[in-house]
């Protein structure tokens, strides 16, 4: 393991302008996936430490709301430049804590950076106060809509991703004049932290951003229920957003929610094979498969599924797999055990269903034996009622079905509870067009990575999301709508 010289963390909550224990002195450990040994002991906040960090965030709210955009947007790009000072070490505790390769982790800094310019952007652009004039059928009335800050946000986000849907959630929040209280995944919160500190140096008023680490059960319910916060915002598994949405339902807080995926990619026959299997293997293998946006259906037509499998099984069984800092390695480890043995029942369950396993399925040769490394794994032939088919796995884990005609691979992608996300691979720019508008998800890249830039939106139909992400949406979504109507001054 090439782990870095610098093995200093911070390890403390940030509340109030200030960082500290939490108020029980508890601790949770924090791992390196690729090794599976100890890195730290990170604060492990209660209910009583979430009691304080809303408290400083309210009392921060009362000023913070009538600060300017322009005011705030100062805030965001010095956010944005500090992260960019520290780009090496975030990427480092990145790789170390998540397990991703330092490609992968540079990539997640670079969006941070991207995505609080972006905020800092459209916050510049808000109307402080008059607000918007709208054109109403009156001679003697004047209407204007006012959007306002909503007040104390939770935000709560995953461990897929630290720091990039951090960024996703707390810029628009701070854009819009919201106060904030994150809630960092407990199983990587070495980054997060970092990024805290980051924030903490621009001078923000105390109160107006906390981090509180801990479990869900002590931390991020006591979030969602505190009668305090008017908005949470939520990236997750489906089941814990359900839970989400019930308890925010006591006490009628705004709810967004970014929850899972099991996204389809479609090549046509006459899609170019080289891109096809670029597409492929990014959008299963990228980030070792943990992401709610893998493509992880394959859906090809028929007369070329043969070359595009032979060429996949290739590609994958070619993927260095190993030490996320070590030179060349293209996929790293899964972030903990529980998710090794998860996403290895899955691929057993799998093959018990009669899915035909074509290469990996278990750990890769060379890989460190106490890391929870998977190889990239492909299943050909995967019957559509098999859990592995229609289940999120968040592993490096395809599987390959084949289509006869545009209808068909139409319906079966939409055959889902999902609908994040979606890749289509053909050189028919009318047919891409076609099934981009027919597939049911939130995004479609036809013919390209899975490119996301702050400026469009993100999120999903059905059991994917309620609410988007990015662009001005993510604005909106921290914002509430006011109408004013008023009698016009005579001239």
């Amino acid at each position: 393991m090439n782990a870095p010289n610098d093995m200093s963390f911070l390890t403390q909550l940030y509340i109030d302008g200030g960082w500290l224990d939490g108020a029980e002195g508890r601790r949770i450990p924090v791992l390196n996936p690729a090794t599976g040994a100890w890195l730290a002991d990170v604060a492990a906040g209660t209910a009583h430490d979430v009691e304080r960090a809303v408290a400083g965030a309210a009392r921060a709210f009362r000023a913070w709301r009538h600060t300017t955009g322009a005011a705030r947007a100062r805030y965001l790009h010095a956010i944005a430049a500090e992260v960019e000072v520290r780009r090496e070490r975030l990427a480092m505790l990145q790789s170390l804590n998540n397990g991703k390769p330092q490609s992968e982790a540079h990539m997640d800094v670079d969006d941070v950076i991207a995505t609080f310019r972006y905020y800092a952007q459209l916050a510049e652009r808000l109307h402080h106060s008059t607000g918007e004039e709208v054109s109403i059928p009156s001679t003697e009335q004047r209407a204007r809509i006012c959007r306002e800050p909503c007040g104390v946000a939770a935000l709560i986000v995953p461990w897929n991703f630290p720091m990039v849907t951090t960024a996703w959630k707390l810029a628009p929040a701070l854009a819009a004049g919201c106060t904030v209280v994150l809630k960092p995944s407990e199983i990587t919160p070495l980054p997060e932290l970092e990024l805290a500190s980051a924030i903490a140096s621009v001078g923000l008023p105390a109160g107006v951003f906390n981090a509180v680490t801990g479990t869900g059960a002590d931390v991020g319910a006591p979030l969602v229920a505190h009668p305090d916060v008017a908005k949470v915002s939520f990236t997750g598994s489906t089941g814990v957003g359900q839970t989400v949405m019930k308890t925010a339902a006591d006490t009628l807080k705004g709810v967004s929610l970014e929850l899972g995926g099991k996204s389809s990619i479609i090549v046509f026959d006459d899609a170019d094979l080289d891109l096809a299997v670029d597409l492929v293997e990014a959008g299963g293998f990228f980030n070792s498969g943990q992401m709610c946006s893998a493509t992880s259906r394959v859906l090809v037509a028929r007369e070329l599924a043969p070359r595009l499998l032979a060429r996949l099984v290739e590609r994958a069984d070619r993927i260095v797999v190993g030490d996320p800092f070590a030179p060349g390695v293209q996929m790293g480890p899964l972030v903990n055990r529980a998710q090794f043995e998860r996403v290895l029942g899955h691929i057993e369950q799998g093959i018990a269903d009669g899915a035909r396993l074509v290469t990996g399925g278990g750990r890769p040769a060379g890989a460190p034996e106490q890391g929870f490394f998977i190889a990239p794994t492909i299943f050909a032939d995967v019957p559509a009622t098999s859990a592995l088919w229609r289940d999120e796995i968040f592993g490096p884990v395809l599987c390959m079905r084949v289509f006869d005609t545009e209808q068909e691979a139409v319906d079966v992608a939409n055959d889902s509870n999902y609908g994040l996300v979606a890749t289509v691979v053909t050189t028919d720019e009318a047919r891409g067009e076609r099934v981009a508008r027919a597939l049911e998800a939130g995004v479609v890249w036809v013919n390209t990575p899975q490119v996301i830039y702050p400026q469009t939106s993100w999120g999903g139909y059905k059991r994917s999301s309620i609410g988007r992400e990015l662009g001005p949406f993510g604005l909106a979504a921290f914002q509430e709508t006011k109408q004013v109507l008023t009698l016009r001054h005579a001239d």
